[in-house]
This record gives structure tokens, sequence and C-alpha cells, in this order.
């Protein structure tokens, strides 16, 4: 992913990202309150920088947090630990680590075990309701975007993080690879009927594996994607993705 490296001023007044672990700024930490085996919610996570554990799970700061100071803006706040608009101002963090794009209903509907998990439409939806509270009214959306994205005022920068739990948590827990294979034209769709994004995939690990089969998901990405891109191609919107496969 390369980011332009231009003044502040130039750039974007606020950011809302969304995402899994590589993105969560520390929601997990209030989603799960009663998750007390989760060790990025105690040293040595956060030692680096924070000097305590933040619910990010980094020793340090997250790509997220690089790109908020290279524009200018503070960290972005956790939804779950803002209460007021103002709380807001500079826009929202929607990611939670462990979240995936499909619903967990999606994976046991086919016979896959799955806890409950934060997913797209959950974070879609706590986006929405923050939208409610930023602008109250029958239009929430239209008249945040009124108001954000107004002939004199900057747009936001929508942020979005890997998706990869859709497919790793199954690899680690026995699920068969070909179960696995059936999953990635589902995630694109998700991720293309919400979210218009710029996509780019390893296509193969540091060792020179395909994984699984990282060209074939990229391929279907960009097939998705395509259309969503051309209705909006004034959208400024980042895909934050990093791989990593199971040995």
């Amino acid at each position: 992913m390369a980011v332009a490296l231009v003044p502040a001023q130039a750039c974007f007044p606020r950011i809302f990202s969304f995402g899994d672990s590589l993105t969560d700024t520390g929601n997990y930490r209030f989603v799960f309150v009663n998750d007390t085996r989760e060790t990025a919610l105690r040293p040595p996570y956060g030692q680096t920088f924070f000097h305590r554990a933040t619910g990010r799970f980094s020793n340090g700061r997250l790509i997220i947090d690089f790109i908020a100071d290279a524009l200018g803006l503070p960290f972005v706040r956790p939804y779950w630990k803002g209460k007021k608009a103002k709380d807001f101002a500079l826009g929202a963090n929607f990611a939670v680590g462990g979240a995936m794009a499909l619903s967990p209903d999606f994976f046991r509907e086919r016979g896959v075990p799955m806890g409950d998990r934060v997913h797209l439409d959950l974070e879609m939806k706590w986006f929405r309701d923050l939208l409610q509270l930023l602008c109250p009214g029958g239009f929430p959306e239209l008249c945040l975007l009124n108001r954000l994205l107004g002939s004199n005022e900057r747009m936001p920068l929508l942020g979005w993080g890997n998706r990869g739990n859709d497919y790793n948590i199954h690899l680690l827990t026995g699920v068969p690879f070909e179960k696995i294979r059936s999953f990635p034209p589902s995630v694109v769709a998700k991720i293309s009927s919400t979210i218009t994004v710029r996509i780019h995939f390893p296509m193969k690990d540091r060792d020179g594996r395909p994984g699984v089969e990282w060209e074939r998901i990229k391929i279907l990405l960009n097939k998705g994607i395509r259309p969503i891109s051309q209705k909006s191609p004034n959208t400024p919107l980042f895909y934050n993705c990093q791989i990593h496969i199971a040995k």
C-alpha cells in the first residue's frame, strides 16, 4: 500500500476505518469485555510506544496510526470508546480483532463451526448508528455527506483493513482446504457490495508458496470491484492488506 505524503491541509479532515486486528485501535476490549485470555489486552503489547496495552494487536502502533499521523490527525478513536458526537469530530475506528467479512451464520449454514464474531455487516451498522449520532434526522447518510463532503470541505478518508480471518481461522482449525476454497467469491461479493476498495494482494508467501490461492482471490476481487470503482471514481478509499500464511 502506498500513501502519498502531502501537506496535511491538502488531505483529509477525518478518518473512518474498518477491519480486524490489523486496524483495531481498541474496540476489542469493549466488545469482548469478558475475554480475560486475550494477550493483546495486557503487556508486553503496547510497550514500545504507548507503554501500556491499548487493545491494539501490536507492541506499538498500527499502520492506521501512522496514516493518521502523516495526515496531521490524532490516532483514530475506537467507536466503542466514544459517547458523544464531538468525540468523533475527526473520525472513528470500527475495526475489531478477529473480525470477518462474512457473518458467522454464513459458515454455520455450510457446516463450519463458528462462534460469535464481529463481521462486516455489524461494523457497517455501527457506522450507520454513528451517522445518526452525528447528524440526526431521517436521512443520516445524506445529511452527513452534505456536511462532510460539501463544496467547501475536504472529503474524509475511508480505510479498509484486511479480511484474512475468513480464511486463516478455518485453516488453523482444520477445515478442509476445498471447503475454504469455496469462500472467496462470497467474501468478494460482500466487500464489493459494501464499500469501494483499491486492492493488491501478494501472490505468494515469503517462501514462494501460493498460500490460499491469493492470485485467484485477487482476480475475483478485481472483477467485483471494477464496476463499483467506475461508479465512484472520486471516492477516497484505501485497502490495508497484510497476508500471514500459516505453516
